[in-house]
């Protein structure tokens, strides 16, 4: 385990969650966070140990151009396309985390110390593009401790099968269902037997799988709420930690299964879940409930930075929230369900709309970006 600050030792209920076998994770990322030593605090005091970045993420930080103003003047100069401009700022901000985090990469082995970076969202559909923007984005920022994000449709299963059985360690994204959080198990175990396979090193590849949290909640109970009986409110908040408990489950009984204990054997390691999208969305709901609630051993929580002040200064870390409440989360969604609320329509329209949110980031990204190099004289296209 890292060695913490007195700092650290002080932020009571963080450290309670790392050694509960949670790793705290950022959920954001700019170059401002990183240049002014905000992102090398966060892991001495906070117990942060990752970063994820997302299309929103970027968007939000490139696209107010603060920090940015240097590259963007170089790249205006070469005149490069928008898309290239993208890439090379989005991957000099995750190089550079990757370098902060670095010693945590050492001090855990691989585990931990890993900053994610998605592949372009206008692909999510497209197995070959993804397959090929992945081993782009690896090459591009060129540190060990990268992750390269890949989304959980039905294109992106084949596609983390094919990076990971690559050696390419893979954060897999926007992942909504139990049914298809058992086909990115899959997807990922085969891929390790094809690393296996082709004589790869199984130790050096990770995993994730970012379960999202608090939209299954905000879509339900929207839907929970228009019903109005007493029945149907008391439901509400219940749903979303029913459902990444019961991923928990199907977690535990994929890797303590046959065909993992010959990878496990071979120093392959497990794809942990993440839970992501651990911002409350409710403002009747506690700020640190997504948190509190998902305590389990070997996850990751990736938490935006109000989320992680918020656990910092109140958060309830009790021990394991989820093992010994898996007949109630199947309880709960059966009695969603049984009010005809249909919980395989719900998650589509997730992953459908998530996907979708994602695009919509990247495009306004990309429309910033022209703007700031056509503002310098040049016609970005």
């Amino acid at each position: 385990m890292i060695t913490v600050t007195e700092a650290t030792a002080s932020a009571g209920a963080l450290k309670r969650l790392s050694d509960e076998g949670v790793s705290i994770w950022l959920d954001d990322l700019s170059r401002r966070r990183i240049e002014s030593g905000n992102l090398a605090e966060l892991v001495a005091t906070r117990n942060v140990v990752g970063v994820t970045t997302n299309p929103s993420i970027f968007q939000a930080a490139i696209g107010s151009g603060a920090g940015y103003e240097e590259q963007l003047a170089d790249l205006a100069v070469r005149g490069v396309t928008v898309d290239e401009a993208v890439r090379m700022m989005t991957t000099a901000d995750v190089r550079a985390a990757a370098d902060v985090l670095r010693p945590v990469y050492e001090a855990t082995g691989g585990r931990d110390g890993r900053v994610s970076i998605e592949v372009d969202p206008r692909l999510a559909h497209d197995t070959a593009a993804t397959v090929a923007e992945a081993r782009q984005l690896a090459w591009l920022v060129d540190r060990p401790n990268v992750m390269i994000k890949i989304p959980a449709t039905k294109a992106g299963l084949p596609a983390i099968t094919e990076v990971i059985g690559a050696g390419i360690s893979v954060n897999v994204t926007l992942i909504f269902s139990l049914e298809r959080y058992r086909e990115v198990m899959d997807a990922y175990v085969a891929g390790l037997e094809n690393a296996r396979a082709a004589g790869l090193d199984l130790s050096g590849i990770h995993s994730v799988a970012s379960f999202f949290v608090s939209r299954v909640d905000s879509e339900i109970d929207k839907r929970l709420t228009l019903l109005g009986t007493d029945e149907a409110l008391a439901l509400k908040g219940r749903a979303a930690l029913a459902n990444a408990r019961l991923a928990y489950e199907a977690y535990e009984r994929v890797f303590s299964g046959a065909r993992w204990q010959a990878l496990g054997g071979a120093r392959a390691n497990r794809q942990r879940p993440l839970w992501a999208s651990t911002g409350v969305k409710d403002p009747a709901y506690k700020d640190t409930l997504y948190v509190d609630e998902l305590v389990a051993p070997g996850t990751v929580n990736t938490m935006p930075e109000a989320t992680l002040n918020a656990v910092a200064d109140h958060g309830d870390v009790q021990g394991d929230t989820v093992t010994g409440g898996y007949a109630q989360a199947r309880a709960d969604l059966a009695a969603v369900e049984r009010l005809g609320i249909a919980y395989d329509e719900v998650v589509r329209q997730l992953e459908d709309e998530g996907v979708a949110k994602f695009e919509v980031a990247w495009q306004d990204l990309l429309d910033a970006v022209t703007k700031s190099l056509n503002d310098k004289g040049v016609d970005a296209e």
